[in-house]
């Protein structure tokens, strides 16, 4: 899975805005591209999807996953996969949030990962549209996620898609220090 932040500094992100607004458009994938709810039926392809980037098979945290996002229940929490003519080829996993850390309701994005061999095809721009479309429709108009500093496929994407440093600072600390 992969966790989000966009916490690179402002230097240089002008030129990457431009750099970015000037490349060519991805290329379609083969096949249709549809964004639907996710299904207790793409779990498997979810988890290998998953396992692939992170190097570890999460099945049991993947269930856990579905049971609070994927029953449909709670319309805050969405849970989608990107189907390319009955494939899974990514999946987008959001929920609204509202008033942690003083914060209005917004969107937060914690989990997206498309299956390498449909990357540059659009299909997490895709997928991240229509979660977009899922928080406004819950009148959310803030979009927010955490990311490693050093995953920088997925910062790279989200900056593509006009996401920027936020007004957050995160801070951690070891407990067993």
């Amino acid at each position: 899975m992969t966790r989000a932040s966009t916490r690179t500094g402002a230097a240089g992100a002008p030129a990457r805005r431009r750099a970015a607004a000037t490349r060519a458009p991805a290329p379609e994938p083969a096949g249709v591209v549809t964004v639907r709810p996710a299904r207790r039926a793409d779990l498997d392809r979810v988890i290998a999807i998953d396992a692939t980037v992170t190097g570890v098979e999460k099945r049991s945290y993947w269930l856990s996953v579905f049971r609070r996002y994927g029953d449909g229940e709670q319309p805050e929490r969405i849970f989608l996969v990107a189907d390319i003519d009955g494939r899974v080829a990514g999946f987008i996993i959001g929920e609204v949030r509202d008033w942690e850390f003083g914060a209005p309701p917004c969107g937060w994005v914690f989990a997206i990962d498309v299956a390498p061999e449909f990357r540059l095809a659009g299909v997490a721009t895709r997928m991240l549209d229509a979660l977009r479309a899922g928080f406004r429709r819950l009148g959310v108009r803030k979009l927010r996620t955490i990311l490693a500093r050093d995953n920088t496929l997925i910062l790279s994407f989200f900056r593509s898609q006009g996401m920027m440093t936020g007004p957050f600072i995160p801070l951690e600390m070891d407990l067993d220090a």
